[in-house]
């Protein structure tokens, strides 16, 4: 049974790649922190995502997720802080063509949550390793905010107990190369350094119950 559970998005939109994906499979298998992982892939799809990610929480009986996404245009890593209680697709349809505006996550949910991994250790971890990295309050309001916001909802609600993180990771090289619009990115080898980095502090860190702090 694996303890550490790394999700990636599958393509999506104008993207024939993902990054997210490539790094949940590059780290599927391998141990962290002492910690096994399993990674593992998400629809980019309104709730398709939230409930398989609930599925794989159970099957591998995790105690720590941190769920990747895709944030074209940044230039850094960046860890997510808060999850909000709002889906938005602001014209960006999901991969089922579903088009959201002003909905919430979860009717009986509060405004916002707060990732429960260790952000600004990570960060300063990652970025010793070499691997630019930025703390981020704004995780859009699209799948990925969705993501975060529904697993932190999940361990409120229900009986489970694991700590919750979001990382969006920029376009690889290869994908900037393709698309030849001079757009920021990373080498797929230093982001999964990076989060390799950063999960070690977070499986090393704080327990179930603990909150980020907001400060």
């Amino acid at each position: 049974m694996s303890d550490l559970l790394v999700t990636g998005y599958e393509p999506f939109g104008e993207f024939e790649t993902n990054p997210a994906r490539r790094l949940a499979n590059r780290l599927d298998g391998t141990e962290i922190g002492g910690a096994s992982v399993a990674g593992v892939d998400l629809p980019v799809v309104f709730d398709r995502a939230s409930s398989r990610l609930e599925d794989a929480v159970d099957e591998h009986d995790a105690d720590v997720v941190c769920a990747l996404g895709l944030a074209g245009g940044r230039p850094t890593l960046s860890l997510e802080r808060v999850g909000i209680n709002l889906r938005d697709t602001r014209g960006v349809a999901d991969n089922e063509d579903r088009e959201v505006v002003d909905e919430r996550v979860a009717e009986d949910g509060p405004d916002a949550y707060f990732a429960t991994l260790p952000c600004r250790e990570m960060k300063a971890a990652m970025c010793d390793a070499g691997v630019p990295t930025r703390l981020s309050t704004d995780a859009g309001t699209h799948c990925c905010n969705d993501l975060l916001y529904a697993a932190r909802h999940l361990v409120e609600t229900t009986d489970r107990a694991f700590r919750v993180g979001f990382v969006h990771v920029p376009l690889s090289h290869e994908q900037a190369a393709v698309r030849d619009e001079g757009e920021p990115s990373m080498g797929l080898e230093a982001m999964e350094r990076g989060l390799h980095v950063g999960l070690e502090v977070a499986v090393e860190g704080g327990s179930a119950g603990d909150s980020e702090s907001p400060a």
